[in-house]
């Protein structure tokens, strides 16, 4: 394989970028209990809200996508570049997850994942740029919103749709990792003032992308 120029890997990463947006990443070959496991039928009421829900929770994995994208390119120490590109890729995962759910609750991907993205990454290069205990802490307390976001979804899904509530159970898991691993690794625990503006932040993309 020939080297990469940087012509080269900005359009890989456009490229990811726009088929992360418009939910067009390749299958993943992982096998999770969830896709062998036979689920109860759905009503069409019960499938528009899961698949609102599960909108929501895929336009959460761009921004996450995103975020650790340009925190990752900002970062000043090689320790929180990789620690970003690690969690970008679990991020990806859970974008084919939800993407793939989706699809199968015969709905769509948010209109507006190509704002919210190009924000994310915006903010993610910004972050970086303060150093590593902040770009870290920035990690620990979005991820600690994710989860709690996460939690909330799960008691909203529709009792019968399983295979969705076991792949945000799946995420959120991962999600509390991400958490402790920016803590363990010097991350600042960010003052609630600033904790409620993110939250403020994340409720402005829930509302929206749930209609959109």
């Amino acid at each position: 394989m020939r080297n990469l120029t940087p012509v080269d890997k900005w359009l890989l990463n456009l490229d990811e970028a726009i088929r992360s947006t418009t939910g067009n990443l390749p299958a993943s070959d992982e096998n999770r209990s969830w896709q062998n496991d036979n689920q109860p039928t759905l009503s069409t009421q019960q499938k528009r809200l899961s698949s609102r829900l599960m909108r929501v929770n895929h336009c959460g994995e761009v921004c996450a996508q995103a975020l650790y994208s340009g925190q990752s390119i900002t970062s000043k120490s090689l320790a929180t570049r990789n620690h970003m590109l690690a969690a970008a890729e679990d991020e990806r995962k859970h974008l084919i997850w939800c993407q793939n759910r989706l699809t199968e609750l015969d709905s769509h991907v948010s209109y507006l994942n190509p704002v919210w993205f190009a924000t994310s990454f915006l903010t993610g290069m910004a972050t970086g740029l303060m150093g590593d205990s902040i770009n870290l802490g920035f990690v620990a307390a979005t991820e600690e919103e994710v989860c709690k976001h996460l939690d909330k979804h799960i008691e909203l899904l529709p009792n019968q749709d399983r295979k969705s509530r076991e792949i945000l159970g799946a995420m959120r898991d991962d999600e509390q990792r991400h958490h402790q691993d920016a803590l363990s690794l010097g991350g600042l625990r960010y003052p609630s003032p600033i904790r409620r503006i993110m939250t403020a932040i994340s409720g402005l993309m829930t509302k929206t992308t749930y209609w959109l």
